[in-house]
């Protein structure tokens, strides 16, 4: 039996995910549990699933994933962005439909830091005239 593994790291936020696909039913497994359980909306399961929809893959891969930092929206962003690219290592012909898509991209939007008398990154002390 072939024991290949296919291996992509995908980022969005603060969240780190680690992809493997390996051949078989379309099962995808996050942090040991199954995408079900571990995303409750059905929103973040569709991103997820993106990448296989855009290249035809739903049920020839088994998703294994380790993702942790920041919250669920990011999580799922990255664990979309890490099966884009072990996609393209599994076969280099769906790099063009991925890019086109834009999967292959790292989304760069974070949070921006606090800045020095302000109460966050943007928002001033409560202004009084008297």
């Amino acid at each position: 039996m072939d024991k290949t593994k296919f291996y992509g790291t995908g980022r969005r936020k603060k969240s780190i995910a680690r992809v493997y696909l390996v051949p078989g039913t379309g099962n995808i497994t996050i942090n040991k549990r199954s995408i079900d359980d571990y995303f409750g909306l059905e929103t973040l399961k569709v991103i997820v699933r993106q990448p296989l929809v855009a290249t035809e893959n739903v049920d020839k891969f088994d998703v294994l994933v380790n993702v942790h930092g920041g919250g669920y929206t990011g999580q799922a962003g990255a664990v979309r962005h890490g099966i884009a690219r072990a996609l393209v290592q599994a076969d280099a012909d769906y790099r063009p439909v991925l890019k086109k898509a834009g999967f292959l991209t790292r989304d760069p939007r974070m949070k921006e830091r606090k800045k020095y008398g302000l109460k966050a990154a943007r928002r001033a002390p409560q202004f009084s005239k008297r």
